[in-house]
């Protein structure tokens, strides 16, 4: 499901503070061309691309409420991208093979470029930023900005040409940029070009400089981003945050029945070792820290640290080779607050690239803000922390803690979930030094086939974890006008168990394979598993051109996928203004459209598209989405979102659509398959 959110004004919007999510989603469609431009000199794979841009929306998403009103968003969230953009390319190895001829020769001179002047040269002469603009964007000064332009096309020129050397006068090589900008005041001017004029040198300079700075603008123009690329991450992300939004009212997993316990150890006794299950039962207070426990799996650690009257205690550590699971309790000694920690924020492991393999991302660890457990004591939390997994078998981790999040007045849920992310901090230093062992998985390979609404999906393999039950496939879309984009899984079902889905699992791991996470198993032999399935997200393709005539009086119809879609608006001006409704939703079989607007005359235009829509629960019933409230969505599991009105502006001058392209629409679909596997 797509969700393309009303227009984000830059210096932060009412509307963002409303929506983050909706709006930082929308901000990514319209700037992802000069961002995916960007990625690109880094990475040259386009699935790198993908898990960068999706990286880099949740961290945006996530940050938001950090963001001074002083600093706009497109500034602000810019470093977001250029920090996971650096991040992320020091962990793969580049690919070119998707590029053409013109696009690699360019690309592997921008290669050779150090960062800031890569990223210079890119906001510069793709999106068109001024030098102060830049500096902002890199945290340096005009002048240092400035510097690096000249720099970085000097040494793409030398890339570019192979070696050879140009002999312009060295002094005067530092106005090139502002003589070619016109930016030069007159006296200097006058200076340079009297000099430009008697020194051959430093005409073969300038020629080549400019040349080179054509060359270069011209090729970024050229490069486009593969025809649905953002609807991709859009899915991806929309169906994380959907997930997000159906845990907010409940995040305590995996459960035992005290007394199926109790039974199993009156039945077997201490013949069977059972004696850590009564002992855990009594010791221990968090649930899901004493199933781990009980079955074997960590050991209490109770590693303490005090600053200013906060005082964090790790508990256990569970570790395999997808995640490391830290279970921690703060207290806050001197008022009744109740901390977290955020694991992207304020917590720095020592060495980590050295010691954690950076295969696979750190799951998403809410904050548990209704559980019993935690509502017991206002001033006491109890955590848990995904890390990333070891690379050695065992080792120690360092880690280093200086910021913890407050969380609100856990006086109700709602009050809880509404100002979740704006209690502010309490800054410190809490260090620890955890001893860690990896616990072994059970791996079943396969080679599997089921069918997904008519597409391929293969299955490869199921991984019996300690901190997880992880279902690896993928997708085979052969199709050609309908595309599989994602799978929600309902359960798993193993050894007679049923294995709920982690609704913040399913990260692919570096190789980009799909990945279905479900609750622990505890167990490490079966021969059989049955899939549940829940949703289906499809995009189909369906081309359709609607043609646009400023001389009729609106609205007009028109029918498409079984719907009548009403043009409700075509105005010209500045910005023109098309808007389309559909306000039947019942047994309607799209979500959203993929939506194009042709002008009269060829040229490049951006088109900025907002939206509003309901929630459609899995009988029909539509919900407002302005009125539902956290606990309410959680009934509805898994909601459509189906827009109603989209609003279709286009800022450039002079610009004249001539009709209205659809060239196709997503849809989400319902489902009750369940797959009988048997392993070998």
């Amino acid at each position: 499901m797509l969700i393309i959110p009303n227009k984000v004004n830059a210096d932060l919007p009412e509307d963002i503070s409303r929506n983050d999510f909706l709006s930082i989603v929308d901000w990514f469609e319209k700037h992802q061309r000069s961002l995916y431009i960007l990625g690109w000199s880094y990475l040259r794979n386009q699935q790198h691309l993908e898990e960068l841009f999706y990286q880099t929306i949740l961290k945006a998403q996530k940050d938001f409420p950090k963001i001074k009103s002083k600093t706009t968003f497109d500034t602000w969230v810019t470093k977001v991208f250029i920090h996971k953009c650096r991040e992320l390319a020091a962990t793969v190895s580049l690919e070119a093979s998707e590029e053409s001829d013109v696009h690699r020769e360019l690309f592997n001179a921008l290669n050779q470029l150090n960062g800031q002047e890569r990223e210079a040269l890119v906001f510069t002469y793709l999106r068109g930023l001024s030098a102060e603009e830049t500096a902002s964007l890199l945290q340096l000064s005009v002048i240092e900005v400035k510097e690096l332009l000249v720099s970085g096309i000097q040494s793409l020129r030398n890339g570019l040409r192979h070696g050879e050397h140009f002999n312009g006068c060295v002094e005067y090589q530092k106005f090139y940029l502002d003589y070619l900008g016109r930016n030069m005041d007159r006296p200097l001017k006058i200076d340079f070009e009297k000099h430009i004029y008697h020194c051959l040198d430093c005409q073969g300079d300038l020629a080549s400089f400019q040349e080179v700075t054509l060359q270069l603008a011209e090729t970024l123009e050229e490069f486009q981003v593969p025809a649905g690329f953002i609807e991709g991450i859009s899915e991806r992300i929309a169906e994380t945050e959907k997930h997000r939004q159906q845990k907010a009212g409940r995040w305590n997993r995996i459960a035992f029945t005290a007394a199926s316990i109790f039974v199993l150890v009156v039945c077997t006794g201490f013949f069977t070792g059972a004696y850590a299950k009564v002992y855990y039962s009594w010791t221990e207070e968090d649930p899901e820290l004493r199933a781990f426990l009980q079955e074997g799996l960590g050991q209490r650690l109770n590693l303490e640290a005090e600053n200013n009257g906060v005082r964090i205690k790790i508990k256990s550590v569970i570790a395999d080779e997808f995640q490391t699971l830290v279970f921690y309790e703060i207290e806050d000694m001197k008022e009744s607050n109740q901390y977290w920690i955020d694991y992207e924020d304020g917590v720095t492991v020592v060495d980590e690239r050295k010691i954690m393999s950076e295969q696979f991302y750190p799951e998403y660890e809410p904050p548990d803000l209704e559980s019993d457990l935690n509502r017991k004591e206002q001033s006491v939390y109890h955590g848990k922390m995904s890390l990333r997994p070891l690379k050695e078998d065992s080792g120690t981790i360092k880690l280093n803690i200086d910021q913890l999040l407050r969380l609100p007045d856990v006086s109700s849920v709602q009050n809880a979930f509404n100002s979740y992310g704006n209690a502010g901090y309490e800054k410190g230093k809490w260090n620890f030094e955890i001893p860690v062992s990896k616990l072994p998985s059970t791996e079943y390979e396969m080679d599997e086939e089921i069918v997904v609404e008519g597409v391929t999906v293969w299955l490869n393999k199921l991984t019996l974890a300690p901190t997880s039950t992880i279902l690896n496939y993928g997708i085979r879309n052969n199709l050609p006008e309908k595309r599989l984009n994602s799978i929600n899984f309902d359960q798993l079902e193993v050894n007679n168990k049923k294995l709920k889905s982690d609704l913040y699992g399913g990260m692919t791991s570096s190789d980009y394979a799909y990945q279905a996470q479900f609750e622990p198993l505890f167990e490490k032999k079966t021969d059989q598993f049955k899939i549940y399935l829940d949703m289906a997200y499809l995009s189909f393709q369906d081309d359709k051109v609607v043609k646009l005539d400023a001389e009729k009086e609106y609205p007009q119809t028109f029918e498409y996928a079984g719907s009548t879609i009403s043009i409700d608006k075509f105005q010209i001006g500045h910005p023109t203004t098309i808007v389309i409704s559909n306000h039947d939703v019942k047994d309607r079989a799209y979500d959203s459209l993929n939506i194009n607007i042709v002008p009269e005359k060829e040229e490049d235009i951006s088109i900025e598209i907002g939206t509003e829509g309901v929630l459609v629960d899995k009988n029909g019933k539509e919900h407002d989405m302005t009125k539902i409230t956290p606990s309410d969505f959680e009934k509805l599991k898994t909601p459509r979102y189906l827009t109603t009105v989209e609003s279709i502006k286009i800022h450039e001058k002079n610009v004249i659509p001539k009709a209205l392209e659809i060239y196709g629409y997503r849809a989400t679909k319902y489902l009750d398959d369940v797959f009988e596997i048997l392993l070998n």
